[in-house]
């Protein structure tokens, strides 16, 4: 095995061990980017100069036993939203032609400072507005879409071109690509990973969180990420927590007691039948572990599409107001209209859009009182072929590809609950599935023990068959 094909924990082990410097994971996870990249193109900017650099100081540090924790010498993907001191954020747009960062974000600090190595910055959807990211390539099939925005951290991850990743989640960004690329996504509760220095797309559901090739990966990640920061004012102020499965009370792959609840309604509605019957089937994996399944019935269904789209559109041109005014022409159509769209909403369309989602976090928390855990498909199809437009349903529905992505992630960012994206398998054409579970409000590590007890009756996973 390379060192690029290893999950962070095991190269954490690897490094701890002295079995593994930091410059050779660096130096192997370089040269599959520089193999893989033509057909992917997961990155906008590869910073392998201070990637190398940064991979000697770290292992001099290892040398020396001074090891800042299992981050340590491990190369990370950042989307190219997060700012890092010196190097350019384009949001993948040529409105940024030009622009670096002139300060780091707070979770590239964190980050460096717990020893992790950048690779570089990776492709969103424009100003991650959009769900499919068409410049980049799904890992498992060029001619399909990588999912978004958060397309180039996904697939970097699940190509071995990056051991992690951080993404961003507005409606769905971090778990779609996620679910398409086979691999794990964490969106976390709202307001636990600080966005200062994160390009916002809608500020009062973006989420910053961690891509990964195991949830024990993601828990490890999110550790560094979480803590307080009075520079974003949804920042939550809350203790320390050891994520990794198995390190508390009740941990382990007996899910015993756990209760997990089932939707009789939304989640399983418009669902291709083989990405219905993979999670179902994880689903009976989880009580075949202990676990009791309950039947739940999603509250404010027929309010999902419009409370997103009705807090998100407005937020997202107030965001852009100046640059729309003065250079539209330097956004791409989809990115423009949509903005264009959101300076017709008035203001009572946004009030309630509040009002609704106000309502609908008071309906899951009653919910989630029933249930220590919700199972859901995370999207309701595998990955759509490269400039498909419409998913045509077998009673005959015809749906947008974006709206039907969006669909089943979109009320954890309404509600703000965490929610975990986890492979279960692929189809017949060979495309990832994934498995959404969604929680209490700081229930991360509830999430991520399931998730991390499913994985563990299940073959160590792949990276994909990049050709």
């Amino acid at each position: 095995m390379q060192p690029y094909e290893l999950s962070l924990a095991a190269a954490a082990d690897a490094i701890r061990a002295r079995q593994l410097s930091p410059v050779e994971l660096v130096d192997s996870v370089l040269d599959r980017i520089e193999k893989v990249e033509p057909n992917l193109q997961a990155y906008v900017t590869v910073t392998a100069e201070q990637a190398r650099r940064e991979a000697h100081e770290a292992a001099n540090e290892a040398a020396a036993g001074r090891l800042r924790g299992p981050l340590h010498g491990i190369p990370m993907g950042l989307k190219d939203l997060i700012n890092v001191a010196g190097v350019a954020t384009s949001a993948s747009s040529r409105v940024r032609t030009g622009h670096r960062a002139e300060a780091d974000s707070t979770v590239a600090a964190r980050l460096t400072a717990a020893g992790a190595v950048l690779l570089g910055k990776t492709h969103t959807h424009e100003f991650a507005y959009g769900l499919t990211t068409p410049q980049t390539s799904n890992a498992w099939d060029r001619g399909r879409v990588a999912g978004g925005s958060s397309g180039g951290s996904a697939v970097a991850v699940a190509a071995g071109a990056a051991t992690f990743s951080l993404g961003t989640d507005t409606g769905g960004s971090i778990r779609v690509p996620a679910a398409l690329n086979g691999v794990v996504g964490l969106k976390p509760t709202y307001g636990l990973v600080p966005r200062h220095g994160v390009t916002s797309l809608s500020w009062s559901l973006d989420h910053v969180g961690p891509i990964t090739r195991t949830v024990q990966d993601a828990a490890l990640v999110l550790a560094a990420l979480t803590g307080h920061d009075p520079r974003d004012p949804a920042s939550l102020a809350t203790p320390a927590v050891d994520y990794r499965p198995g390190a508390g009370a009740g941990a382990g792959v007996d899910l015993a007691g756990l209760r997990v609840g089932v939707p009789s309604n939304y989640y399983f509605d418009h669902v291709d039948a083989e990405v219905e019957a993979a999670v179902r089937h994880a689903i009976d994996q989880l009580q075949a572990l202990g676990a009791r399944l309950v039947e739940v019935e999603i509250p404010m269904t027929r309010y999902i599409q419009a409370t997103q789209w009705g807090l998100m559109v407005p937020e997202a041109t107030a965001y852009h107001e100046q640059t729309l005014r003065t250079v539209p022409e330097l956004y791409q159509a989809d990115v423009r209209i949509l903005l264009e769209a959101g300076e017709l909403m008035t203001a009572g369309d946004y009030l309630r859009a509040q009002r609704s989602r106000t309502l609908m976090r008071q309906a899951w928390a009653g919910l989630l009182d029933e249930v220590d855990v919700i199972a859901a498909p995370t999207v309701p199809m595998t990955a759509a072929a490269a400039g498909q437009e419409t998913v045509t349903w077998p009673d005959g529905t015809v749906e947008g590809v974006s709206d039907a992505y969006v669909r089943l992630s979109a009320p954890a960012n309404i509600t703000g609950v965490p929610s975990l994206s986890v492979p279960v398998g692929l189809d017949t054409a060979g495309l990832p599935i994934g498995m959404q579970l969604l929680g209490r409000p700081l229930g991360e590590s509830t999430l991520l023990r399931v998730g991390h007890a499913y994985e563990q009756t299940q073959p160590a996973r792949d990276l994909a068959p990049v050709a």
